[in-house]
């Protein structure tokens, strides 16, 4: 289903607004006449960057400060979401909680799965009944390409098992719903973009990182703007999957023929090689299998 941000604006609420891939969302998309509710943990950069949209855009643009891995916050934003006027919900908050797993802090682990996956459930669930409603809508949910990257040992990567895990969720809720509402007006993509140019790795998510001015880290990457000009195109086009750097646009494709191939595995019978040869009891020495 495709969606034309370009078209008649309406109201999108963006999460993790105050730097980066949200802030860029919400200058394009104010830029183009939308109404705004931006929502993050840091106020001062949230009121800052309204303030400068109001003046420059003349849009109007609400804040939600909001730390949407604390239960009484994500609620009070998805009642925000479910309010009858938001035709666009962008799900860009997230943590990474970088660290080798058994050495990461456990109440860390719990907030990159709450942060990554819960909140954008809760806001998606709370945003596609009155988008059905009302005819009109679309949903992006910001994944990463380090979902694709589950076999990749760290090293040129981060330690990212739990971080990789919740994008990998992103992934398949997304796509999953996209065909759940296909023929519906209203869309949803995944936006997963590779290493990006902003301040993203400058912390693990513990708390935000300080200061009222955007950084970028070392590491660099695709500038945030170029991230959102691909969001939007694959909005208008239909794209479920936009992977901003993906040249051979059909690799997608081929991932979604590869996943037909692994649901050969469903029928009721036992693969070969799991019953070519079976411990004998006690002995610990193979016999036949049944």
């Amino acid at each position: 289903m495709a969606f034309d941000p370009y078209g008649i604006p309406g109201t999108a609420v963006v999460t993790g607004a105050s730097s980066g891939i949200g802030a860029e969302y919400a200058r394009r998309l104010a830029g183009h006449g939308w109404r705004l509710v931006l929502v993050a943990r840091r106020a001062g950069r949230l009121e800052d960057l309204a303030a400068r949209l109001r003046a420059g855009t003349g849009s109007r643009v609400e804040t939600l400060t909001a730390d949407l891995g604390r239960e009484e916050d994500l609620a009070r934003v998805a009642g925000r979401v479910a309010g009858g006027d938001v035709d666009l919900l962008v799900n860009n908050a997230g943590v990474n909680g970088y660290g080798p797993f058994a050495e990461v802090d456990p109440g860390l682990l719990a907030r990159v799965v709450a942060v990554n996956t819960l909140a954008p459930t809760v806001l998606a669930r709370a945003a596609v009944p009155g988008m059905l409603e009302r005819g009109r809508g679309a949903v992006v949910n910001v994944a990463s390409m380090l979902a694709f990257a589950g076999s990749l040992p760290p090293g040129a990567l981060p330690h990212r098992a739990v971080y990789g895990g919740t994008k990998g969720y992103v992934v398949t809720f997304s796509r999953t719903l996209a065909a759940e509402l296909a023929g519906t007006p209203v869309a949803v993509q995944v936006l997963c973009p590779g290493l990006t140019a902003t301040e993203f790795h400058l912390a693990r998510g513990e708390e935000p990182v300080a200061g009222e001015e955007e950084l970028v880290h070392d590491e660099g990457g695709m500038p945030p703007g170029d991230v959102v000009t691909a969001s939007l195109a694959a909005l208008r086009s239909g794209e479920t999957v936009c992977v901003p750097g993906l040249v051979e646009a059909d690799a997608v494709e081929r991932l979604r023929t590869a996943e037909l191939a692994l649901r050969t595995g469903t029928g009721p019978s036992l693969a070969p090689r799991y019953t070519a040869v079976e411990p004998g009891p006690g002995s610990g020495t193979p016999r036949a299998g049944r």
